[in-house]
């Protein structure tokens, strides 16, 4: 799947997207997501925007439900991410049980787990930067759960690679896996693997009961540790002109809708800062993938240094990676921003979630000027 980067492309990605057949069918390996996840970490899209335009399409509530509950779990991530901050790299709720290991096991980077259907998808996954939903699960089950690794090794080697690289998504998926974040470990087997990748493979090192699978040996295979050495970020870079006449309108790689403050003139700068890049390393097609959206806003220039260095007032997105930057901080793009608190689990939160948005199809709620959802 290529992820061009053009807003009318995008546009045209979710005017033909079918919520129908993403709802039977997004479990398979072939089934029919809308590939816009890329888009919505960058914030190139935001979830409002997108359910405006599938709702002005036509579609009932129900016929969206499944999708919509599925873009309210990246909502769920950002609200966590927003209240606990840096807590999101640590084990949440229960520290991970059964750890033998720290790193990243070589036989899952190599793409010699033996499991042909995960095999296969690792190792075009630097070439693509892209995974469906259930093989991320299954990997993270291997390297957690079976391998016995703690998750945030091989949560940062998968962050790297993912144009969709969301630190919230990721952190916290993998948690979920874990059971740092939820109250069960997420187990796979290979007769689950089989069904939702069409394939009819026997004999791997998961090729058991779930009864059976809490129980496995290490497998040998897991023990040699991968060296992860990311590669230095290579950013275009600019000393930004800044006209002190106008407003500057400043964008982060979470925060990239061309829309924002469009009809103003203005400044308009990416910052992209060495120290997050540094903590958080992004593959070189992760970062191509980013300043080839940026060039879709016109006359924005990108900035590789700290936003502090800019010494400028500027009006920005917020987002938590931005919790340091000074200026006008306008809000994040949320369903629901009024729904927060500690949420036991995601269906606690996408319960009262769903009230709001089904009363809010009968009474036409629009988009306001931040990006949130106004029900009228």
């Amino acid at each position: 799947m290529e992820f061009p980067a053009s807003l009318e492309a995008v546009y045209h990605r979710i005017d033909t997207f079918d919520p129908v057949t993403y709802a039977r069918t997004r479990n398979f390996i072939d089934g029919g997501v809308s590939y816009i996840s890329p888009y919505l970490s960058r914030g190139f899209i935001t979830v409002p925007g997108v359910l405006i335009r599938l709702k002005n399409r036509g579609f009932s509530f129900s016929e969206l439900e499944k999708f919509i509950q599925e873009l309210a779990w990246r909502e769920y991530y950002a609200k966590t991410w927003f209240r606990l901050g840096d807590g999101i790299f640590q084990d949440i709720r229960h520290p991970q049980e059964g750890v033998l290991h720290h790193g990243i096991p070589a036989a899952l980077v190599h793409a010699q787990t033996g499991i042909e259907a995960i095999d296969e998808h690792i190792a075009r996954f630097p070439q693509t930067g892209y995974l469906h939903n259930h093989l991320r699960m299954y990997i993270a089950s291997l390297a957690c759960n079976v391998a016995h690794y703690h998750w945030s090794g091989p949560a940062a080697w998968m962050y790297y690679h993912l144009l969709d690289g969301d630190l919230a998504s990721n952190a916290l998926s993998w948690q979920w896996c874990a059971a740092t974040f939820s109250n069960k470990p997420y187990w796979v087997n290979q007769e689950n693997i089989n069904h939702y990748t069409h394939r009819e493979q026997r004999n791997t090192l998961v090729d058991c009961s779930y009864e059976e699978l809490p129980y496995l040996a290490f497998p040998d295979i897991f023990k040699e540790k991968f060296d992860f050495t990311p590669q230095e970020p290579n950013i275009p870079f600019q000393v930004p002109q800044i006209n002190p006449d106008l407003p500057t309108f400043v964008y982060s790689h979470y925060t990239l809708d061309p829309n924002f403050h469009a009809k103003e003139k203005g400044n308009r700068i990416l910052v992209m800062e060495p120290s997050h890049c540094k903590r958080f390393p992004m593959s070189p097609r992760s970062i191509q993938f980013i300043v080839e959206l940026a060039a879709q806003i016109p006359d924005l220039q990108v900035y590789y240094g700290e936003y502090a260095d800019l010494d400028c007032c500027g009006t920005f997105r917020d987002h938590p990676i931005l919790a340091h930057w000074q200026g006008n901080r306008e809000a994040y793009p949320f369903l629901a921003p009024d729904l927060i608190g500690d949420f036991p689990s995601f269906f606690s939160y996408w319960k009262p979630l769903m009230k709001r948005l089904e009363k809010g199809w009968s009474n036409n709620f629009q988009p306001v000027e931040d990006g949130n959802l106004s029900f009228l």
